[in-house]
């Protein structure tokens, strides 16, 4: 099986961590703004920014279809298999299978991120055959490195990734946590 281009499952729901890690529905497209229309959210990553309604419907519509290529999971963090308090991503990429996270912000403090992280990295290792799954993040981003060192990834002795995004240049650094 090519791991860069084997389908996922049309549903996923993981469990683990004191979390239910779930597919997004169309019932959670009112949550998501509150989620995701964050400044921290809007600087430390990808996710646009200002995030509305119509932000969370092409989320929403482009994950299924980013699932469907067989390319990125993005999962809800809930806590029962409910309400949403954040997402947790797997992005198959070149570079390897990298894990991502944001937290609504009225949500954090609760280790939600290094908890989903531990529990989709123990699906990549298990379900998908990964043999190491990493994290690239900002040095500056204190949270993240918190969030990195308490699921027990560590820093790759690799080269920066350096780019521009939102009309800010970024230089990430990547955290690796290998196959137990």
């Amino acid at each position: 099986m090519n791991s860069t281009t084997a389908s996922f499952p049309e549903r996923i729901e993981l469990s683990g961590e004191g979390l239910v890690l779930r597919d997004w529905t169309e019932a959670d497209l009112s949550a998501m703004p509150e989620l995701f229309d964050h400044p921290d959210i809007a600087y430390w990553t990808p996710i646009v920014s200002p995030f509305d309604a119509a932000a969370a419907r092409a989320r929403l519509d482009r994950d299924r279809q980013m699932r469907e290529e067989g390319k990125t999971i993005l999962l809800a963090i809930t806590v029962d298999g409910g309400a949403p308090l954040g997402e947790v991503m797997l992005r198959r990429a070149p570079e390897g299978t990298e894990l991502g996270y944001a937290i609504g912000p009225a949500h954090r403090g609760q280790g939600l991120a290094a908890r989903a992280v531990t529990v989709m990295a123990a699906y990549a290792f298990e379900q998908l055959g990964a043999e190491q799954v990493i994290l690239e993040l900002e040095a500056e981003n204190a949270a993240s490195v918190a969030v990195a060192t308490k699921a027990g990834f560590r820093l790759l002795d690799v080269p920066l990734i350096t780019g521009e995004e939102k009309g800010r240049p970024y230089a990430l650094q990547t955290w690796g946590l290998s196959r137990p």
